[in-house]
């Protein structure tokens, strides 16, 4: 059995990939993910900075 990376999706991406990637790996919609970030973003504030943090340490989906 392989074991579960965490990858930034090239298909599933509005902006870095990052929401479509932890949605991928956590099995659950994507979409979903967004939501929880922009509602980070709102209230704490630190939604933006982890989102780019998130886009610089996580690596990009490797080529089937």
């Amino acid at each position: 059995m392989e074991a579960k990376r965490l990858f930034r999706s090239k298909n599933d991406r509005v902006l870095g990939g990052v929401c479509g990637g932890l949605g991928k790996y956590f099995n659950i919609d994507p979409v979903l993910v967004r939501v929880l970030w922009a509602v980070s973003f709102f209230v704490g504030g630190v939604g933006f900075l982890a989102y780019i943090v998130a886009w610089i340490i996580i690596p990009e989906e490797p080529v089937a």
